[in-house]
């Protein structure tokens, strides 16, 4: 070991001056070299970034000193409309008469004379259940009845004439008047089983049919008039001293061509309901077109005799926000640097009311005249610059008949 030491100690130690020269100085090259090209690369980051720089700038002073050009806009102005005012509440429709009838005897069917859908007469024949055996037995008691009746007339001839006792006229009395009641009775089972129309009306569907034996109750056909008929509905006590017997009513139905129906209040219950402090009402509505069928829903509006005068616009113009609604009106501006008229807008906030078809009532924030965006709001800013192009605005109703696409 020490002899390998001593070896390597006298090969450095053996080295000339020059090759020690000639590699310190080849280290120095490589670390200036190293050193140039950080340096290098030092200057080429530097010159990107200020070229960046000087890029983002002037796409800033660009920006600051570009202006939007204008959207286009349809207008109108807000409008003070004179609004009826009413009470609206969901009815039901109910028959003025209605009656499921059913067999008060039980019996055979021999014979039905109506047609499911038929309008009827009161006292139309209807159906006839099987009376051969109840025939027979009055024919019985006919007899016997006619025969109490002659034996009654001689005993009272004989009466008169002081021949018989007032006993046997009173009880030949009894007889006639036993056997009457008898007849009676079984001309009324021949009756019950001859099933006619209480009222006039329209028949509903037939639910029996010939050779079938019915049970006492078993329905046979539903009777309805429609023509007028009732429509009941409530309304909250608050409002009852709003309302009064002979007010008109308008009837709408969803669904169904005839857009409006009217009546008129026919009676309000003296008692409010104690579980929902609601009052029941009823009109009475004309249906000759049998539009109205007992058992719908409808949406009756009791029309109030004072009227409710409000701004209007259409409801496409309200921005619509969970904090607030708003709406953009349209402003002349003049330009300062140039002296030029333009249009802005300016967001307003409003209080809506009550919409019907395609408007809303604004209870405060607008005033009449004013103009207002109609379409498109939600793209729109406070203080854009707009134009204003009213050729295509769609048409606004109170009433509207939406196509069925």
């Amino acid at each position: 070991m020490r002899s390998v030491s001593k070896d390597k100690n006298q090969t450095f130690n053996d080295t000339p001056p020059y090759y020690l020269f000639l590699l310190c100085r080849q280290k120095t090259i490589m670390t200036k070299r190293i050193l140039l090209t950080i340096l290098g690369l030092i200057i080429i980051a530097g010159i990107i970034a200020g070229i960046k720089v000087l890029q983002i700038r002037h796409m800033i002073d660009v920006g600051k000193k570009m202006v939007p050009p204008p959207d286009t806009v349809s207008t109108i102005q807000s409008q003070s409309q004179s609004w009826e005012s009413f009470l609206s509440a969901t009815g039901s429709i109910e028959a003025v008469q209605g009656v499921t009838l059913a067999a008060e005897q039980p019996g055979k069917v021999i014979k039905i004379s109506f047609t499911s859908g038929d309008i009827v007469q009161k006292g139309a024949l209807l159906a006839h259940l099987d009376t051969s055996a109840e025939e027979a037995q009055l024919r019985a008691i006919e007899s016997s009845r006619n025969l109490a009746h002659t034996n009654l007339r001689r005993l009272a001839q004989l009466a008169d004439q002081g021949l018989i006792s007032r006993s046997e006229l009173d009880t030949a009395e009894a007889d006639s008047k036993q056997t009457t009641a008898q007849t009676e009775n079984i001309q009324a089972i021949i009756n019950k089983k001859i099933i006619r129309a209480p009222f006039s009306g329209r028949l509903g569907i037939r639910q029996i049919n010939e050779g079938q034996i019915l049970k006492e109750g078993q329905e046979i056909v539903t009777l309805q008039t429609l023509d007028p008929v009732f429509v009941n509905f409530m309304l909250p006590q608050q409002q009852l001293s709003q309302i009064n017997t002979g007010m008109p009513v308008r009837i709408t139905v969803d669904g169904s061509s005839e857009k409006d129906l009217s009546g008129t209040i026919t009676a309000i219950d003296p008692k409010v309901d104690e579980i929902t402090r609601n009052i029941h009402i009823q009109a009475t509505v004309a249906n000759t077109k049998e539009t109205l069928r007992p058992g719908m829903f409808v949406n009756a509006s009791v029309i109030l005799p004072e009227q409710e005068k409000v701004i209007t616009i259409p409801g496409t113009a309200v921005l619509y926000a969970p904090y607030s609604d708003s709406v953009f009106v349209v402003e002349d501006t003049k330009d300062e640097k140039n002296g030029t008229d333009s249009k802005t807008l300016r967001q307003q906030f409003i209080r809506l009311g009550e919409k019907r078809g395609d408007f809303a009532a604004v209870l405060s924030g607008l005033h009449e005249g004013e103009t207002v965006v109609t379409t498109g709001v939600f793209k729109l800013r406070n203080g854009q610059a707009v134009v204003t192009d009213n050729s295509h605005v769609p048409e606004f109703k109170m009433q509207p008949t939406p196509e069925n696409n």
